[in-house]
């Protein structure tokens, strides 16, 4: 399997050392600025540095804060201020993408430099390279990104590079889903912010009709989650649906509400439920073929009711092993209710909570089914123990 086991990380923002091991889906709890969206942005800046440069326009296009370099470089009081910062990866078949970047304090130019790089396919390594004080090599530019040219496509370092490459952070806002402004980081299915969501759906339901039955299935599982409506289309025009003074983009979609009169029941994602929006958006990064291997969704909880983002979460396992039963998804959240939809005996469904030491730095801690948690969920759900403080990860305040 491609999947991504092992996520070491040393010296970035609040997380001063950590190793972590990832299933399917990857829920992470814990309080504000504990260091949850560092973890994202760690996989974000491994990614550009597997694509072959690290600067703003990189990491921007993966979801990740454009900042000043010091700001990437965990600088805590109680511990020296690291060289470098240190990030890596190793699959279940032992593939491995490691890279040390040099990102000094000040700005000089440039920011982000390679110190060493490694890449290995689990049986040989392809990369090995050391101190980057040969002249001829250029501190800018990684050599993995350019050595998987030569390797099959089956090549389990190759696969890994391209979920590493195609990793992003995506963080939908209502005004983008519905539309109204663009999207600053478009993409294939769909945009960071939820642009293209129009486009994204038409293919998922031609995705899915070609799947017959099964296909189906899969789409009654996404519409029965918003129950006021009857159907849902992509269509390319709705002068009649949308006031003139509202932008619009080329395709729209359209909603039927079952409960209102057909010659009124018509809606556009301008004035449909925000809610609607987020559950498609979130099941076409799970369905579509066309979404990256590993993603991330940064507070995956805002703006749905608890009640739905129970269900919603109880089915990310299923929705992203439909196509692909490597697909990766790494979320945010801080709705103690999104606890509840999580099967925690499935060996693919990983639960963490983050939280600061005594230091300050971030501290990644996995909650499994211990038999006191066993016991204690017998009587109160995840959320509930959650909020009783039996997890952690919660405010210290």
């Amino acid at each position: 399997m491609a999947m991504i086991r092992e996520v070491e990380i040393r010296g970035f923002k609040s997380i001063y050392s950590a190793n972590i091991q990832l299933g399917r889906v990857n829920c992470f709890i814990g309080a504000n600025g504990v260091g949850k969206s560092n973890l994202l942005e760690a996989l974000g800046v491994l990614g550009a540095a597997a694509n072959g440069t690290v600067d703003d326009e990189s990491l921007l296009r993966r979801g990740v804060r454009a900042g000043l370099p010091r700001l990437y470089k965990s600088s805590f009081i109680s511990h020296r201020t690291p060289a470098h910062i240190a990030l890596g990866v190793t699959t279940q078949t032992k593939a491995e993408y490691r890279v040390s970047l040099l990102n000094p304090l000040d700005s000089p130019e440039p920011a982000w430099s390679y110190k060493t790089e490694v890449l290995g396919d689990g049986q040989k390594q392809i990369v090995s390279d050391g101190v980057r004080d040969r002249k001829n090599l250029n501190p800018k530019a990684g050599l993995a990104a350019l050595q998987i040219v030569d390797l099959e496509p089956t090549n389990p370092a190759a696969q890994l590079m391209q979920r590493l490459q195609e990793f992003a952070i995506y963080c939908p806002n209502t005004p983008t889903l519905r539309g109204i402004v663009p999207d600053q980081q478009s993409r294939l299915p769909i945009g960071l912010s939820g642009g293209q969501l129009p486009e994204g759906f038409a293919a998922l339901c031609q995705h899915l009709e070609n799947d017959g039955e099964e296909g189906e299935e899969i789409l009654e599982q996404v519409l029965e989650l918003i129950d006021w409506v009857a159907d849902i289309q992509t269509i390319s025009h709705g002068t009649d649906l949308l006031s003139p003074k509202v932008p619009r983009t080329k395709l729209l979609l359209k909603f039927s509400d079952r409960f209102m009169r057909k010659s009124r029941n018509e809606l556009t994602a301008y004035d449909a439920s925000e809610g609607a929006l987020y559950i498609l958006f979130t099941a076409l990064l799970c369905l579509l073929p066309k979404a990256p291997q590993m993603l991330a969704i940064d507070n995956l909880d805002q703006a749905l009711n608890p009640g739905l983002l129970k269900v919603l979460i109880s089915r990310l396992a299923d929705w992203l092993y439909y196509n692909d039963p490597d697909r990766q998804l790494l979320f945010t959240v801080h709705n103690p209710a999104a606890l509840d939809g999580l099967n925690l005996s499935d060996p693919e469904v990983y639960l963490f909570a983050v939280e600061r030491n005594s230091n300050g730095q971030t501290v990644m801690r996995r909650l499994t089914l211990t038999p006191e948690l066993i016991k204690l969920n017998e009587q109160y759900p995840l959320s509930r123990l959650w909020l009783m403080g039996h997890l952690g990860a919660v405010p210290n305040v």
